[in-house]
């Protein structure tokens, strides 16, 4: 969960909770070495006063009694460390007790007697080096017994706080090379992406448009790595768009060509067309016998049919120009099956018009009729050989769209074909070009439309066309 919080974060928050985290934690510890060591030093001071205060009460004993070997054998069984020496000091300055034999009997120093008349003026305590020196007066009865002179060490203070100090600079070098640590690996998650980045773009520049970052992350990097994506998307799409251009033109190169090639056939077909009318009125008056002129009649009848494929290759490669105008759907399918009724009625179909809806719709009224007549005509082609012959004509609203249904009983066509069916130059009949079905779907496109083709073997097709209204 926190992690997940962390990667969503932006590298200068990240930085400053890494900043925050630090400084708190630091503070907490430091805080906490500073609660023992006050409490260490309170121990040691509580220490110390006991000790001190047993000390004094030994030697004023000795001062108001007679000196005795008592403050010696006290101080002999306290620590090596606190109360460092004890002296009794009388009014005639002389050292008449000491814990250090030597002294006793000699005359005190002259910085003693400073000390002597500093504490009679209100300062007891002086600080010598490492050693705090007490002198404090024995008075008894309003009487003055002498002085007793403590000198006190204060390493245990000093070690205290000096291990207090190597702890507070151990802790704070640990926590900061604990921060170096963290904002190292930061900064490896950062500079590894970078470099992922950088390899990215070597392979985009040598024309790679395939490569991905595959960086999920929700920081700036993640960011950078969606944009870089997307650029590359761009890139691949820009690619392909001028790969489209480039065959445009090579097939509009081709599609002149050949539309040239086409016009320069029909030229000698409709000489050939002629010349067989003009033969065939020859052997009619010349003799009786007509093998010749049905061998003739034959030819004319495929002349006629390569002049319908080239006439269907020209309207297919012909730019279309919309002559758009309103006209009623239902008149338009009314008379492309007035065109086919005939040809339907010889062959035994029945047609069946089911108009739930009828709009004025802005069209180009020819084109319109062309697509509707071939798919029609391929439906009732499809149903040669079927028991059942019906054709079903139907028009509704879906959504926004005026939906013509055009669905007959025939043989079907093969799943496998069901996707090239629209492709130019694709037929499943065995005559026919294949271009009625792709110049329909291309005036459909064109009126802003769509058409669907679904089919079943041995069941039959239906031929969808949407036309927006």
């Amino acid at each position: 969960m926190i992690m997940k919080i962390l990667d969503r974060l932006s590298l200068k928050w990240k930085f400053m909770v890494l900043l925050l985290l630090l400084n708190f934690t630091l503070m907490s510890t430091l805080y906490i070495f500073y609660t023992q060591t006050e409490r260490r030093l309170l121990k040691e001071i509580e220490r110390q006063t006991a000790d001190l205060t047993k000390a004094i009460q030994i030697g004023v004993e000795e001062v108001t009694r007679g000196g005795s070997n008592k403050l010696t054998e006290y101080l002999n069984k306290l620590n090596t460390k606190g109360i460092k020496e004890v002296s009794i000091i009388s009014n005639q300055q002389e050292i008449i007790a000491s814990t250090n034999p030597q002294n006793i009997g000699k005359p005190i120093t002259h910085r003693k007697k400073e000390l002597i008349i500093k504490a009679e003026l209100g300062e007891p305590v002086f600080e010598e080096e490492n050693i705090y020196n007490v002198i404090v007066p024995v008075i008894a009865g309003n009487v003055q017994y002498g002085y007793i002179h403590l000198r006190i060490n204060k390493d245990d203070f000093s070690k205290i706080l000096k291990n207090n100090a190597v702890k507070r600079m151990l802790t704070t070098l640990i926590i900061f090379s604990i921060g170096i640590i963290i904002t190292y690996i930061i900064s490896l998650r950062y500079t590894k992406p970078i470099d992922s980045l950088t390899q990215a773009a070597i392979k985009v520049a040598q024309g790679d448009f395939n490569y991905r970052l595959n960086i999920n992350r929700k920081d700036e990097i993640g960011k950078i790595a969606e944009s870089f994506n997307f650029m590359i998307q761009k890139l691949q799409e820009n690619q392909m768009l001028q790969e489209r251009l480039r065959e445009a033109e090579h097939l509009a190169a081709i599609g002149q060509l050949s539309r040239t090639i086409a016009h320069e056939i029909r030229n000698p077909l409709n000489f050939i067309n002629l010349s067989i009318d003009h033969l065939i009125e020859k052997l009619k008056k010349q003799q009786n016998d007509n093998t010749y002129i049905k061998l003739l009649e034959s030819m004319k009848q495929e002349i006629y049919r390569v002049n319908n494929l080239i006439t269907e290759y020209l309207e297919y490669t012909r730019p279309l120009k919309l002559n758009r105008k309103f006209v009623s759907v239902i008149e338009i399918i009314d008379e492309v099956v007035s065109i086919i009724e005939p040809t339907a009625e010889h062959r035994g179909i029945n047609i069946y018009k089911d108009y739930k809806v009828d709009f004025t719709v802005n069209l180009d009224v020819d084109l319109i009729k062309s697509c509707l007549l071939n798919i029609i005509k391929n439906a009732i082609d499809a149903m040669k050989d079927s028991e059942v012959k019906n054709l079903f004509i139907q028009t509704e609203i879906i959504e926004d769209n005026l939906l013509i249904k055009i669905s007959d009983t025939g043989c079907g066509v093969p799943e496998d074909v069901i996707d090239k069916i629209f492709e130019p130059l694709f037929s499943t009949k065995k005559e026919g070009l294949g271009l009625g079905l792709p110049l329909a779907k291309k005036v459909i496109e064109e009126h802003g439309g769509k058409i669907e083709f679904s089919s079943k073997t041995g069941q039959g097709s239906e031929v969808k066309i949407y036309l927006p209204v």
